[in-house]
């Protein structure tokens, strides 16, 4: 072999691998974040259902007063469960709109 080329073929090797999961199911900017509005005294349930159906996709303000409802009853309600980088963004609208928010949950 010494002063020889040599020439290795490497094709038509086609394999899949499949990387180790750093972390368990639902963690990183996947799987399942809630965003959670608190009952409190100071927001009406007229505002609290207006700014649901402003912020949260698919709430109408029909859709709203139910969860408004629930909050007061309850003390709290989840009203979007999805991704991470969308459930941040409508937790902080939601909470810049003076709602009353629980932490971003995942789960």
């Amino acid at each position: 072999m010494y002063g020889r080329p040599v020439v290795i073929i490497l094709a038509f090797v086609s394999q899949t691998v499949e990387l180790p999961r750093i972390g368990g199911p639902g963690t990183g900017l996947g799987g399942s974040w809630r965003v959670i509005v608190r009952n409190d005294n100071h927001n009406t349930f007229d505002h609290v259902a207006h700014t649901l159906a402003r912020f949260i996709p698919g709430v109408t303000v029909s859709r709203g007063h139910e969860i408004a409802n629930v909050i007061h009853g309850s003390g709290q309600a989840i009203v979007y469960t999805g991704q991470k980088e969308p459930a941040e963004l409508y937790w902080e609208q939601l909470k810049s709109a003076g709602l009353t928010m629980a932490p971003l949950e995942q789960g």
